[in-house]
C-alpha cells in the first residue's frame, strides 16, 4: 500500500514557475514508477510526465516537454514536477501516481495503482 500526497500547487501568472512535490508513504517507494496527471474542467485525465524507479528514465507529453522536469529523490520517498513557462492552458489539478515497476505503456494511467488526491494549478494570464 502506497499513499500519496501532493503539494505545492497554487496561482502563477503566464511565464512563471512551480514546482510539485508528491510525498510517498511506506518503505517501497524505490519499487514504483512514479508519474504526473493532470485533469483540467471538462477535459479527460492528461498524461504529463514520468520516472522510473532510480530516476535514470523519464518520459514526457508533447506539451510540456522542455518545460517541465521529472525527478525523484527516494531517500526522501518524494517525487517532483518541477514547471517552467507555466501558461494559461497548464491550469488543472495536478495529480501524482505510483506504478509498479517499469515498462511499456507508462504514459497510461491504468498502469498505476495509487493516486494522490491532487493539487490545483491556475496559470492566468
Amino acid at each position: 500500500q502506497v499513499q500519496l500526497v501532493e503539494s505545492g500547487g497554487g496561482l502563477v501568472q503566464a511565464g512563471g514557475s512551480l514546482r510539485l512535490s508528491c510525498a510517498a508513504s511506506g518503505r517501497t517507494f524505490s519499487s514504483y514508477a512514479m508519474g504526473w496527471f493532470r485533469q483540467a474542467p471538462g477535459k479527460e485525465h492528461e498524461f504529463v510526465a514520468t520516472i522510473n524507479l532510480n530516476g535514470g528514465s523519464t518520459y514526457y507529453a508533447g506539451s510540456v516537454k522542455g518545460r517541465f522536469t521529472i525527478s525523484r529523490d527516494n531517500a526522501k520517498n518524494t517525487v517532483y514536477l518541477q514547471m517552467n513557462s507555466l501558461k494559461p492552458e497548464d491550469t488543472a489539478v495536478y495529480y501524482c501516481a505510483a506504478a509498479p515497476g517499469w515498462g511499456s505503456a507508462q504514459f497510461s494511467q491504468r498502469r498505476y495503482d495509487y493516486w494522490g488526491q491532487g493539487t490545483q494549478v491556475t496559470v492566468s494570464s
